[in-house]
């Protein structure tokens, strides 16, 4: 963890990394007389769309994005066409990656062919090829499936990231089944079905001594289930997103860039969440960094596609609101964005920083994101916090 640094120490600490002390000299006179380094963020939980829907977001763009936001590593989902469960399809979007990505960007296999939850897909073939396995954006609705795919998983040593998800509980629903929902004649989402897979999963996990992590949680009986998984010494994590930290579903408003999956929950929900920041039962913070087009999120919340854009708006919003206003240090929000989520997923931060005005106001401003999402329910607030500089392998890969 880097500390504040002031101008005259910047350069010093800089040159610690070694391949980077020309651009450290050529760049100073750019920066702000207070800001701060750390290491580049890593986000295991982003949507980069391509292969297959590349009018959302590309590889290049996401990329771009995710360095605008401090970030060197990001692990990508597979709700792509075609989905990586063999090795030809995960090889095509290795070969994009290998040819667009700026920063290090590493893939999840699907749990399940299709991600259509009947078939393992082939987790021997793609091992070597893949982060973990995921079918996010669908829940496993399978108990004997999902246990076949943690005996599977454990014997290769590789994590079951799971999004956690009960079909048979959503009946429509498309924001939390809360306040906002009952005074405005929506249909909600109930939140056991996030906790209750999870449930499900925490009794499969002792069963087969898989490594799991659990994606985006969202709901106050899902942190309990987890502290306590850990607390009887299961290989269990997990990570929440920003909105989550930050909104109650009475911040909603009639529009799609509050639309997302799990939902923005109550402020009961939310505290849980805090407080699960707090005790280290939550490990990280994912983005869940999920574009998409202009029209497809300008449906209203009933109409839009689920998902929201987060890589260039997650520090300033998470340094202001829970920084600033003194429930997290400094230092443990890097923790959350860097180190833990490297540790959990064996990536490396190697000489890879991001340099910060953490004095900067700005007000978010989506037409000037790099990301072809557009969607954020943070539009229009007030931050702080400003990237100057990321870089990555002792390259510049974005700065101001």
């Amino acid at each position: 963890m880097f500390a504040f640094l002031k101008t005259n120490k910047i350069q010093k600490n800089i040159e610690t990394f070694a391949s980077c002390r020309a651009l450290a000299k050529t760049l100073m006179p750019a920066f702000s007389s207070e800001y701060a380094v750390f290491p580049g963020f890593c986000d295991v939980h982003v949507h980069f769309r391509e292969p297959g829907f590349s009018y959302k977001e590309t590889v290049d763009t996401g990329c771009l994005s995710a360095a605008r936001g401090g970030y060197t590593a990001v692990c990508t989902m597979p709700n792509l066409n075609p989905v990586p469960d063999s090795v030809e399809n995960i090889s095509q979007q290795k070969k994009i990656i290998a040819r667009d990505a700026t920063i290090d960007v590493f893939p999840y296999a699907s749990i399940t062919v299709g991600q259509k939850g009947e078939e393992l897909s082939d987790f021997d073939g793609m091992r070597d090829l893949c982060i973990a396995f995921s079918d996010d954006g669908r829940g496993v609705q399978s108990e004997s499936l999902m246990r076949e795919a943690m005996e599977k998983a454990k014997s290769l040593d590789k994590i079951i990231v799971a999004h956690c998800e009960d079909n048979a509980l959503l009946f429509g629903g498309y924001i939390h089944d809360g306040e906002y929902a009952h005074l405005h004649n929506h249909k909600g989402i109930c939140s056991e079905s996030e906790w209750g897979p999870i449930k499900r999963d925490i009794a499969l996990i002792r069963e087969t001594g898989v490594k799991y992590h659990v994606c985006h949680i969202s709901t106050a009986e899902s942190v309990e289930l987890i502290r306590q998984a850990k607390r009887d010494g299961l290989d269990i994590t997990c990570e929440t997103a920003p909105h989550y930290l930050i909104m109650n579903d009475m911040d909603l408003c009639e529009d799609g860039r509050f639309k997302m999956n799990p939902p923005i929950r109550s402020e009961r929900d939310r505290a849980a969440l805090v407080e699960g920041l707090l005790d280290g039962t939550i490990d990280m913070i994912a983005t869940d960094h999920a574009p998409h087009s202009e029209e497809e999120k300008a449906k209203g919340l009933s109409g839009s596609a689920f998902g929201v854009v987060g890589l260039e708006t997650a520090f300033p919003a998470l340094y202001t609101h829970l920084v600033k206003k003194k429930i997290i240090s400094l230092e443990k929000l890097i923790d959350l964005m860097s180190k833990n989520p490297r540790e959990r997923f064996n990536i490396p931060v190697g000489e890879d920083f991001t340099v910060w005005d953490l004095n900067h106001k700005f007000k978010v401003d989506p037409s000037a994101f790099l990301s072809k999402g557009r969607a954020t329910p943070f539009e229009g607030m007030t931050l702080f916090g400003k990237c100057l500089l990321t870089v990555h392998n002792g390259k510049a890969v974005y700065k101001i």
